[in-house]
């Protein structure tokens, strides 16, 4: 099932009498996801608006990922939450999973980023939410909400963005000698101190990387400061800025594991556990693999951790029930025949 027009997806939905997956470029897909008859979002696609000088962009959700990259840097400009650069990911796909990279730590997620949806539910019914400009908003926030939704209380089908200038300077510091979890230190010293950091990451052989971007004497006034602040850490030296493309997990044997936590608890989930592959967000995003079927071995923690690649999926610690609650709620609202396949 491809629909090619809104009005052909309603249709379908509200003819489907098996349960639908609902998928992009079906590029971060997790265990369980995908299961059902496939419905592909990708002949939803263009730029509907675009307004560079309004920093505003309306587009279909199916539009691949790449191709508006393209269009906003010709015009100097970006997504600002820096989605994860996955061959064939479509803009729909990157919202509703809220993929957000490095710059979460100063742009925020992609639902930060998103002013606008419109989608169509279990129901069938189309849904519109939100706008074209930023502002404040009664009522049910239905744009926050869909963002991370992974299909599962409808399908989007146009997006309203917002974009960012891209910087005309980067410069990225690294530690190079510091494991994961010394890097935890040097991360926070950087993002609690006024640099305006855009990027605070661990990566094996690279060490802790911190990135600044901006005018240019702004950026060399920080970076200078910068160093001084981190001097206590070890030997600093300029990395590429490329490095940033490589925070993403290759394919490997075994289970891959996604923990979100309090960037001050990461040193001590860390020490408790083998070598992450690589770590973001000041240490609050980690992955790690272990061999199939093995748990990690978790401290008490405010956030979780997913097996997102190898065996079914589990989530550590369970999720609460008042949340359970309130997530079977929404899809009772949204999707009461449970037309729309998910992970719980």
């Amino acid at each position: 099932m491809r629909p090619d027009s809104e009005a052909a997806l309603a249709a379908m939905i509200r003819d489907a009498r098996e349960q639908l997956a609902i998928i992009g470029g079906g590029t971060g897909l997790w265990p369980g996801e995908g299961l059902g008859q496939r419905l592909d979002t990708t002949g939803l696609a263009g730029v509907s608006l675009y307004e560079p000088e309004a920093l505003t962009l309306v587009v279909q959700a199916g539009t691949p990922l790449h191709e508006l990259r393209a269009l906003l840097a010709a015009e100097g400009q970006m997504l600002g939450f820096e989605p994860p650069d996955a061959p064939g990911a479509t803009i729909g796909g990157v919202v509703g999973a809220n993929a957000s990279g490095p710059r979460r730590v100063q742009a925020g997620a992609a639902r930060d980023s998103l002013i606008g949806v419109r989608l169509v539910d279990g129901h069938g019914e189309i849904v519109k939410n939100g706008g074209r400009v930023m502002k404040n908003v009664t009522g049910y926030d239905l744009v926050k909400l869909m963002a991370g939704s992974r299909g599962r209380l409808g399908v989007l089908t146009q997006l309203s963005l917002r974009t960012f200038p891209v910087p005309p300077v980067r410069q990225t510091l690294a530690l190079t000698a510091l494991d994961a979890p010394g890097a935890v230190a040097a991360l926070t010293a950087a993002l609690t101190r006024p640099f305006d950091v855009s990027g605070a990451a661990w990566l094996p052989g690279q060490g802790a990387l911190i990135r600044l971007e901006g005018l240019e004497g702004s950026v060399g006034i920080r970076a200078a400061a910068l160093r001084r602040r981190l001097a206590e850490f070890g030997e600093i030296v300029e990395a590429a800025d490329e490095v940033w493309t490589r925070l993403r997990p290759a394919p490997g044997e075994g289970d891959l594991w996604r923990i979100v936590c309090r960037p001050g608890e990461a040193a001590g989930i860390l020490s408790g556990l083998p070598a992450p592959l690589m770590m973001d967000w000041g240490g609050a995003l980690i992955h790690l693999r272990l061999p199939r079927d093995e748990l990690p071995v978790l401290p008490r923690f405010s956030g979780h951790a997913r097996r997102i690649a190898g065996a079914a999926t589990m989530v550590l610690p369970a999720p609460d029930p008042v949340a359970r609650r309130l997530e079977s709620g929404l899809r009772q609202r949204f999707d009461p025949r449970g037309i729309f396949t998910g992970v719980d």
